[in-house]
């Protein structure tokens, strides 16, 4: 087992980056701690107090037992009553059925005329439980009207603490990607398929993706760009289907249909899948060829 004292610095800030992104938040002791006898130990010494505190005042248990049953009852009586009687416990909020979240996300998606009013309609949703664990809403960023709109799966831990689609390390990856083809952040329209970050950056569950699909569906139809530039592996099987991995979807020109509109898409690799091995970037770089060479015309589109 290696030891943090025999990385360097260097080896030691990236280990570092790899465990944030992978979604660690907490460090571990040096030795293993059992936290439930620990609990089990804090729990006896509490249960000792309070037997030796009833010890020590047994003597005046019978007089302090009449004076609160002659106490009246607006001062000292009433307090005694109301630490007797039982504390009401609120019941735990019930889960929204996924159907019902569905339609939901489907009626407030519609209702959004404009990119701001999605944005806000999504800030008031409560129907996905990933908004529970996430820091916030990470929204699209960039041309509201644009050519272009590049599609990832969902916020990692940089973009929920930056609130902004493609922080971090993966962003600046992107920068070059979008820069290798000549384009910059601000000429495209970011976004995720997910717009909160799950635990961990696990994959969402099928339900999660339903109730998240009308959002990012209306924030394409509200945006309308010509292309889509669609990134990794949960992406590309949320807009192509099936069960392919990014490396049998990417590079080839598909369509899209949203809000009545075909709409040209081409899938690549992520940023972060380049970023962990980067001599990926040589498939990426082709991939990015052949969507700026369909951005200019020159490949035949699926109609």
């Amino acid at each position: 087992m290696i030891s943090a004292a025999d990385l360097q610095a260097a080896e030691l800030a990236a280990l570092l980056a790899f465990h944030a992104d992978a979604g660690v938040e907490w460090l571990l002791e040096d030795r293993p701690v059992d936290r439930i006898a620990e609990f089990e130990a804090m729990r006896a010494a509490h249960a000792a107090r309070q037997g030796q505190r009833q010890d020590q005042g047994g003597g005046d248990a019978t007089a302090r037992s009449a004076e609160g049953r002659q106490a009246p009852s607006g001062t000292a009586g009433t307090r005694n009553a109301a630490r007797a009687a039982p504390r009401e416990i609120a019941a735990p909020a019930v889960a929204m059925p996924d159907g019902q979240a569905v339609a939901e996300a489907s009626a407030a998606a519609a209702g959004a005329a404009t990119l701001d009013e999605l944005r806000a309609a999504m800030e008031r949703f409560g129907g996905c439980n990933l908004k529970n664990s996430a820091r916030g809403l990470v929204f699209a960023q960039g041309n509201p009207q644009p050519p272009i709109m590049v599609i990832g799966p969902m916020p990692n831990a940089d973009d929920d603490r930056e609130g902004l689609p493609f922080s971090g390390r993966q962003g600046a990856m992107l920068d070059r990607m979008l820069a290798g083809i000549g384009l910059v952040r601000t000429d495209v329209l970011l976004s995720n398929v997910i717009p909160w970050r799950p635990p961990g950056n696990r994959v969402p569950s099928a339900p999660e993706s339903d109730i998240c699909r009308p959002f990012i569906e209306r924030q394409i139809a509200l945006a309308a760009p010509n292309h889509l530039l669609i990134l990794g592996n949960f992406a590309a099987r949320f807009f192509f289907g099936g069960t392919q991995t990014i490396h049998q979807m990417r590079g080839e020109w598909r369509q899209v249909e949203i809000g009545g509109r075909k709409i040209a898409a081409l899938a690549t690799l992520h940023p972060q899948d380049l970023v962990a091995a980067p001599v990926s970037k040589r498939l990426a770089w082709q991939d990015l060829l052949a969507f700026r060479a369909g951005l200019a015309g020159t490949v035949e589109r699926i109609d």
